[in-house]
C-alpha cells in the first residue's frame, strides 16, 4: 500500500477555502497552475458547508438508457462501487462523471437515499457533473457539488467504477486527494500536502499588506506603488 499523507494535515486544509489551496498550490507547484482544477461552474446547494478534504473515489454514470445488465450483474456492481467508497484511507470523495452527453444530468444519481448512504460509509460529499435531487432530504452536513437539479433519476445507473474520470473540466483518479467548497474543487498532490500550510501562511502576509494599505485613508497609487514593493520584500 502506498504511503498516505497524516490525516491531520489533510484535516488543517479545511479550515481554508479552495481558492486559498488553488493560490497556495501556484507556489509549491505551479506547474499545475492551468490544471487539476473544475473549469466549469457547478451547483453548490448547501454553500455554507464547511471545505472538505478526501480520497477521490471515481465512477462513471449514466442515465438516458436503461442499464443492460441483469439484475444479479448490476447488483454486484453496485456493491463493488459501495466497496470502493468505503475503502482506506479516509475520508472519501465520491466523484463521479456522467457520460451522457450532450444529455449530462438527464436524471439524478444523488438524492436522500444515496446521501445517506455514502455518507454512512465514510463519504464526507460528492464531485459530479451529473445531477442531484432530494435537496430538503439530503444526509445533514453532506457535501454537495452537481451539475444541476433534476427531479428524476431516470434510467440512472452505474457505468464503471475506480479509474480515471473529468468532471467540470477537472480529471480526477482514485485516491487522488481533493479540496472542495462552494467555489469548486481541485486536486491536491500528494506530495505538496505538508507544503501548503507554509505557503499559505506566505501568501497572507503578502496580501495582507496590499489589503491593509488599500483601508488607509489617503490610500493612492503612490502608497499602492510603495506596497507593492514592501510585499516583495515577504520571503
Amino acid at each position: 500500500m502506498p504511503d498516505f499523507p497524516d490525516p491531520k494535515l489533510l484535516e488543517a486544509l479545511r479550515a481554508w477555502d479552495t481558492p486559498t489551496i488553488c493560490n497556495a498550490l501556484e507556489v509549491v507547484a505551479p506547474h499545475r497552475r492551468a490544471t487539476g482544477f473544475t473549469r466549469r461552474p457547478l451547483v453548490a446547494p448547501f454553500p455554507d458547508l464547511k471545505p472538505i478534504v478526501g480520497y477521490a473515489r471515481t465512477a462513471l454514470i449514466r442515465s438516458r438508457e436503461p442499464h443492460p445488465r441483469d439484475r444479479e450483474s448490476a447488483t454486484k456492481m453496485r456493491i463493488g462501487y459501495y466497496e470502493h467508497i468505503a475503502e482506506k484511507p479516509m475520508p472519501s470523495i465520491a466523484v463521479l462523471q456522467d457520460i451522457d452527453a450532450p444529455d449530462t444530468g438527464f436524471g439524478a444519481f444523488w438524492g436522500e437515499v444515496q446521501t445517506h448512504v455514502h455518507h454512512g460509509l465514510g463519504c464526507a460529499g460528492v464531485i459530479t457533473d451529473g445531477s442531484v435531487r432530494d435537496l430538503d432530504a439530503m444526509s445533514p452536513g453532506f457535501f454537495v457539488l452537481a451539475g444541476s437539479v433534476m427531479p428524476s433519476h431516470a434510467h440512472v445507473h452505474l457505468v464503471d467504477f475506480g479509474g480515471t474520470v473529468s468532471v467540470a473540466g477537472m480529471t480526477v483518479s482514485a485516491n487522488d486527494i481533493i479540496h472542495a467548497d462552494r467555489h469548486g474543487a481541485v486536486v491536491i498532490p500528494a506530495d505538496v500536502i505538508g507544503k501548503i500550510q507554509d505557503a499559505i501562511d506566505l501568501l497572507t502576509r503578502r496580501e495582507k499588506v496590499i489589503i491593509d494599505a488599500s483601508k488607509q485613508p489617503g490610500f493612492s497609487i503612490e502608497r499602492l506603488r510603495q506596497a507593492f514593493k514592501e510585499q516583495e520584500d515577504i520571503h
